[in-house]
């Protein structure tokens, strides 16, 4: 007697637990796969705009230039530029209020600019979480509608008199397709999880190296008490 053992067959004649495992880890699969795609571009996107406003900075362009293109671009400027406007509009208003210590100013500055790198890094580090929990959990959700899935398959064995491996070959293929899929969504998450987060720890130590680089700036204009360039 042939028995159809593909994988939509084995998952129509299902349990209903098993179905529902491997419904869900479907739909799991395509929001984590959807996020992938999101976090590709948007990194993508983050690395481009920071190349640009790093080409810019160190091209000579005066700070109130730059700060004056920060402002005016500010919904379509990059973590860099967002992190330079930050420091540069406190460093301002520092000098508004006829504050002259140097200290002051450069601490005043350097805050500003840690708070907006956090921000910045928190929009940058969205969806990982997600990511991490589909590579964690799916593999045990797919464990889960496979052991379910084999106890139902035992469970109509223990009526046939004759056991026979074509009988316990469907049961536990049904049963073994919720372990697959939850693999299949588990694995993609996972090296994904890992590489955006090697993507990120790179941009963050680049923001962190141009914090350092502007608050050495800021730090040699107020030496020279000249705020207006570098």
């Amino acid at each position: 007697m042939n028995q159809d053992l593909s994988i939509v067959s084995l998952i129509l004649n299902a349990s209903w637990v098993v179905q529902g495992v491997v419904l869900l880890l479907v739909g799991v699969s395509i929001a984590s796969w959807a996020a992938i795609f999101r976090k590709i571009v948007a990194l993508k996107r983050a690395q481009l705009l920071n190349d640009e406003f790093d080409r810019e900075f160190w091209s000579g362009t005066s700070l109130n230039d730059l700060f004056a293109g920060a402002a005016q671009n500010a919904k379509h400027s990059g973590a860099m530029e967002r992190i330079f406007a930050s420091g540069m509009r406190e460093y301002q208003k520092l000098r508004e209020r006829q504050i002259n210590d140097a200290g002051t100013l450069l601490d005043g500055a350097r805050r500003a600019m840690r708070a907006s790198y956090q921000r910045e890094l928190d929009a940058i580090e969205s969806n990982l979480s997600f990511l991490a929990t589909v590579g964690s959990v799916s593999p045990y959700v797919g464990l889960f509608g496979t052991v379910w899935g084999i106890m139902h398959a035992f469970t109509g064995l223990a009526a046939l008199e004759q056991v026979t491996l074509a009988t316990v070959a469907p049961g536990i293929a049904e049963a073994l397709v919720a372990t697959a899929i939850g693999l299949f969504a588990a694995i993609p998450a996972v090296v994904a999880y890992n590489r955006f987060s090697h993507d990120i720890d790179r941009i963050a130590n680049r923001l962190e190296t141009f914090i350092e680089e502007f608050s050495n700036i800021l730090q040699r204009n107020l030496g020279a008490q000249s705020p207006s360039g570098h």
